[in-house]
């Protein structure tokens, strides 16, 4: 089956550059390339493609605004976005946007391949600078409040919903991979959020990232 790729970058030797690479894969296909964000969200939608590449500095419609938009009304569409900044902040917004990717431009040559390929297996994808980046962030967040680091205090049981949540996968799916009820799916959720003192799902997959427990 091939994979449908959509590129959306506004520079033109950027895409032409990235296009020799996913075309060198046997059964991937660039479906389409936009310059704008307005024109990404357009062809996502009109293209269907199982993942759309997105800059986060696009003109018109920021990256951002155009990987929630994408998400938002075509769901189907996996977004990997790739963008210059490590810092916590963009790698936060863009996942609270929907995107299950984040890729550096510097790295794009090495890790675009795996890249999408982990995306479009809906399963969340950092390149490996920014994992760093957003452990230390963590880290010193944590010690600036004085609390250590709290992943040795979650049970064996939360330890595997915290990976089943951190791959994407809602509670019901999870309830019946653990032959539990979707409620008991959502109070064990609540608790391992406390216990790690995370406050949102994208704080949770960035934290697992970290911790190596998804890739």
């Amino acid at each position: 089956m091939t994979l449908r790729i959509l590129l959306a970058d506004d520079h033109t030797l950027v895409r032409q550059g990235l296009r020799k690479i996913l075309e060198d894969v046997s059964d991937w296909e660039v479906v389409g390339e936009a310059s704008t964000g307005r024109e990404a969200v357009r062809l996502a939608l009109e293209k269907k493609p199982d993942v759309a590449i997105v800059d986060i500095g696009m003109p018109q419609l920021g990256g951002i605004e155009a990987a929630r938009q994408i998400t938002r009304r075509a769901p189907a569409v996996r977004v990997l976005i790739l963008s210059m900044h490590s810092d916590e902040a963009y790698v936060t917004q863009a996942l609270q946007a929907g995107a299950k990717g984040y890729l550096l431009k510097d790295s794009a040559d090495t890790d675009l391949i795996r890249a999408v390929t982990v995306v479009s297996q809906d399963k969340p994808f950092f390149s490996p600078a920014v994992a760093e980046v957003m452990l230390d962030d963590y880290l010193r967040h944590l010690a600036e409040r004085g609390i250590t680091d709290r992943y040795d205090a979650l049970s064996e049981r939360e330890r595997e919903i915290f990976q089943l949540i951190a791959e994407g996968r809602p509670n019901k799916e999870i309830a019946e991979l653990l032959f539990v009820s979707p409620s008991t799916v959502e109070t064990h959720r609540a608790h391992i959020l406390e216990k790690l003192d995370l406050h949102s799902a994208a704080e949770l997959v960035l934290y697992a990232v970290q911790k190596g427990v998804i890739r």
